[in-house]
């Protein structure tokens, strides 16, 4: 099986709850042979509780799913991939104990088989049988476990500043640290012994790391929905005190002895600045059959604040090439 990666350096501009029922009216008449979904939002049933959802768009191409990152953080800032539905209907949801969905602090849930059934609980609520999946940090793990368990639902994988290998991730955010200041090192370096997390100091330095290699430009009413949402619960104990102290269940996770066996078109983004690091994600892509990669230039992790436009452009093509490809055969 060959092993293709394709680089783009993307530099310029390119171009409240409405229900709770459990299947969304469709249309007849999608491209794919499937109802079309109809745009609206509000709750589906999954394991544990229910989850809020958003479907933007009605057009006939093949549905995308987007996934956020965390654990434990909400959809707000993907947002700007709303536009997505210009082409397709683009569904946008929290995931259990996130944003606007049910809370839990149920520790039961906050594992990985949890969150791929109650992926495959919303598609199949939404009544979809193939999609597009687009997972970021976090969500791309959830991405490419769903595929591994269900690859019969899954037209292709858009890997955003991917978080495939959690020991590599670490190493590298580590690495990151050593760029702060003196002061906000020695603050890490002395909370983090203490295990006092919380300490004005150390968050400073959190603060610091996270202007630098998380989001550059955030949305202000986005960041201010996403933090003031955030369930702290799921994060710690699946990841740990902060992105460079990972001491939760994920630490351990590593899905590259997988990558070579993915058979549909995957997409890897990552941010210039990225904290899930450029070098870290040509490696993915070098494992992964046919794989494309993006980077997306003056952007940290949050491509979607630091550079919108650019971002948007280049998940549009690459699903209208994938859709166009699944087509073909």
């Amino acid at each position: 099986m060959t092993r293709a990666s394709c680089t783009t350096i993307v530099g310029i501009a390119f171009l409240l709850f409405a229900c709770t029922e459990r299947r969304l009216p469709r249309a007849q008449g999608s491209q794919t042979g499937e109802a079309t979904l109809v745009a609206k939002e509000g709750y589906l049933p999954v394991p544990g509780g229910r989850v809020w959802y958003r479907v933007s768009g009605t057009g006939p191409a093949t549905p995308v799913i987007l996934l956020h990152g965390g654990p434990g953080y909400s959809s707000f800032y993907l947002r700007s991939l709303d536009s997505l539905g210009v082409d397709r209907p683009t569904i946008r949801y929290d995931q259990l104990g996130s944003g606007k969905s049910g809370q839990t602090t149920d520790t039961l849930l906050f594992t990985i088989a949890h969150f791929v059934a109650e992926l495959d609980s919303v598609r199949n609520a939404l009544g979809t049988r193939r999609v597009h999946l687009l997972g970021h940090s976090w969500g791309t793990i959830l991405a490419l476990e769903y595929y591994r368990a269900h690859p019969e639902h899954v037209a292709s994988l858009i890997l955003a500043s991917p978080a495939l290998d959690i020991p590599a991730w670490e190493r590298h955010a580590r690495d990151l640290i050593r760029t702060l200041p003196d002061s906000a090192q020695e603050a890490i370096r002395r909370r983090e012994a203490d295990k006092a997390f919380t300490a004005p100091d150390y968050q400073a330095a959190l603060g610091d790391f996270y202007s630098r290699y998380v989001w550059r430009h955030p949305v202000q009413a986005e960041l201010d929905s996403t933090l003031q949402t955030v369930n702290q619960a799921i994060y710690t104990y699946m990841q740990g005190p902060s992105e460079f102290t990972i001491t939760g269940t994920l630490r351990r996770y590593d899905g590259t002895p997988y990558l070579p066996h993915i058979q549909i078109p995957v997409l890897y983004t990552v941010g210039e600045f990225d904290e899930a690091d450029p070098r870290t994600v040509h490696h993915f892509a070098d494992l992964t059959p046919g794989a494309q990669v993006a980077v997306i230039a003056g952007a940290a992790h949050i491509t979607t604040w630091d550079a919108p436009e650019e971002m948007l452009a280049v998940v549009r093509a690459f699903l209208q090439h994938a859709d166009s490809t699944n087509n073909a055969h």
